[in-house]
């Protein structure tokens, strides 16, 4: 699961107003697995955030940020529930960085956080496998 339209399958039913029709491919769909799914949820929470969502429209901006919230807290979860706690931690030192990131006007450096965040997930191993 790595597409747009998994990640609206996924969420909340009251978001199911706001969703694209044709949210076509993922920015991260060679991510295979949990890891591509969360990648792609919490991309679209940190879009919700920050610029254009490209699974929803029509938001106001507090139900924006209240969705992007939302769409974080799904994609942890996801690797909380996996025990992927490597991941857990990744991921959410990017949702941090980028923030700090966007919040100081650092916008090139916050895009440079998600390609390479994605590639330190390609690699990194679950918290349980020896390192």
């Amino acid at each position: 699961m790595s597409t747009l339209a998994d990640i609206l399958e996924a969420t909340d039913a009251a978001l199911a107003p706001y969703a694209v029709a044709e949210p076509g491919p993922g920015r991260f769909g060679a991510m295979p697995g949990t890891r591509g799914f969360v990648l792609e949820v919490v991309y679209e929470g940190y879009l919700m955030h920050y610029a254009e969502p490209r699974a929803f429209a029509g938001m106001d901006e507090d139900l924006r940020l209240l969705a992007g919230d939302a769409l974080y807290a799904l994609g942890l979860a996801r690797l909380a529930e996996a025990g992927d706690l490597n991941a857990v931690a990744a991921l959410s030192a990017l949702i941090s960085g980028s923030a700090q990131a966007q919040a100081e006007g650092r916008l090139e450096e916050a895009e440079a956080l998600w390609e390479s965040s994605a590639e330190t997930l390609a690699v990194l191993p679950p918290a349980d496998t020896p390192q």
